[in-house]
């Protein structure tokens, strides 16, 4: 048995800003509580991370490769068809609203708490825009006749269910996000005939 490496200082600080950050905002938290609890020196903070948003952009985009890579893999579990992927995505929505600890999404509860025009604010945005292009090419995959609107209506599910999960504490919020999803992904890919005149 192989002893663990030990983690660095960033590291620790990243994790710590992490859990703290998710379970309380950016702003219910503040640079000191996370030097105590990650155990490192005021200069050592500073020197991996000069303000606190440089922490929260790093917390942002942790959060971004978690929540876009469990899309990703839900997506491909579905199967190969884009069709499938388009509703397989919500089982990443599922799990994450079963999870212990489940607080939502960390893009909407820091763009809430963010000024609009700052670099935190706009790195929250990117995410939901990211997802958005993402989801828009499984459409077009598919062969949606408005890739555009079936990829909004489908992130609007997305949001909603990691909302709904938070207010209602239930998570059969996120099986109704991918029940609607289905529906709505029927609906677009559907491809009437020429109209009889």
């Amino acid at each position: 048995m192989t002893a663990s490496p030990p983690v660095g200082a960033r590291e620790r600080i990243l994790a710590t800003a992490f859990r703290l950050f998710y379970a309380h905002g950016i702003r219910g938290v503040g640079v000191d509580a996370i030097i105590a609890e990650s155990g490192v020196a005021k200069a050592t903070f500073y020197k991996h991370f000069p303000s606190k948003d440089d922490l929260v952009l790093a917390y942002l985009d942790r959060a971004d490769a978690a929540w876009m890579g469990a899309l990703k893999l839900a997506a491909a579990a579905a199967g190969p068809k884009p069709r499938e992927q388009l509703v397989g995505m919500f089982d990443a929505l599922v799990a994450a609203c079963r999870t212990t600890g489940y607080h939502g999404c960390a893009f909407i509860s820091t763009a809430s708490e963010a000024t609009p025009g700052t670099a935190v604010h706009a790195r929250a945005m990117a995410h939901k825009q990211a997802v958005n292009n993402w989801v828009q090419e499984l459409a077009i995959a598919a062969g949606a006749d408005e890739p555009d609107r079936l990829a909004r209506g489908l992130t609007l599910l997305l949001d909603g269910g990691l909302s709904a999960g938070v207010l209602d504490a239930d998570p059969g919020a996120a099986e109704a996000a991918q029940r609607a999803a289905g529906v709505l992904v029927d609906a677009a890919l559907r491809h009437p005939g020429p109209r009889s005149r």
